[in-house]
């Protein structure tokens, strides 16, 4: 297994992969098989950045047994989907931050993301496997009013694509099996969400596959896979961490718009 990690080191960026506390410095792209300079550094003299720059950003909606039991709603015959605009992402300790002029609820949501590694169109879930580079972790951010603000449109891509709304890192992991992880969100010192990938109603092998069918997905699209119960409002100064054992935790901090 492989993590992957993108980082500021000496006034410029690099990507390596992460063994504990160091970074292999590698002098490949992203998608390609590792290339080591033989160089290393401590992970606590680099900045960290967003592992990658999606290409887009597709995100599920209705996606676990448990969230749909809990608000009433009919299992989904295909997943429900939105896009984000790639200028939403930030990386590891950067700072969300409130829409300016919102004064409503900013909610977090922890989530597994999907990196696509090889083109797919018409593809078997049983092949998917092979179309993924691997799997990070998200904060799904959503200003919850706004996606209800006109009784004809549900506003999705408003409510979630503000700048600063789509955190993710702080690695790529690949060769992971995804079926056995679990998701957490820590608000704090406080627990607010830990549910199982298990309880997923579409498979990542089948959001890939049964996504392939509707649009081309290529190395870089990002999958968000929805979110299960316990997804909570940010308050000003807070911290968020989405942390899935076996990938990583994903840090960040809340905050109202900087002047």
């Amino acid at each position: 297994m492989t993590s992957w990690v993108r980082f500021n080191w000496n006034g410029q960026t690099t990507l390596g992969t992460l063994n504990g506390d160091e970074i292999s410095l590698c002098s490949n792209e992203l998608f390609a098989p590792a290339v080591l300079t033989g160089e290393s550094v401590a992970l606590s003299a680099v900045e960290l950045l967003a592992p990658f720059t999606p290409n887009s950003i597709l995100a599920l909606w209705n996606n676990f047994h448990e969230r749909a039991a809990a608000e009433g709603q009919t299992i989904p015959d295909t997943p429900l989907y939105f896009m984000k605009p790639v200028s939403s992402v930030i990386g590891p300790n950067e700072t969300i931050y409130r829409p300016r002029g919102h004064s409503g609820r900013v909610i977090f949501e922890a989530e597994l993301g999907i990196v696509i590694g090889k083109r797919a169109r018409h593809i078997p879930a049983q092949q998917a496997d092979e179309h993924i580079f691997g799997y990070t972790c998200v904060n799904d951010v959503t200003a919850i009013e706004f996606l209800f603000a006109d009784k004809a449109f549900q506003q999705w891509t408003r409510s979630k694509g503000y700048d600063t709304f789509t955190p993710v890192g702080p690695c790529i992991n690949t060769d992971i099996d995804p079926a056995g992880l679990r998701v957490l969100a820590l608000q704090g010192e406080e627990t607010r969400q830990d549910y199982p990938v298990s309880d997923m109603i579409y498979s990542p092998q089948q959001i890939v596959a049964m996504l392939s069918e509707y649009q081309t997905l290529i190395p870089g699209d990002l999958i968000c896979c929805g979110t299960s119960v316990g997804a909570r409002t940010m308050k000003p100064g807070s911290q968020i961490e989405i942390s899935i054992p076996g990938i990583g935790s994903l840090v960040n901090s809340f905050d109202d718009i900087a002047d």
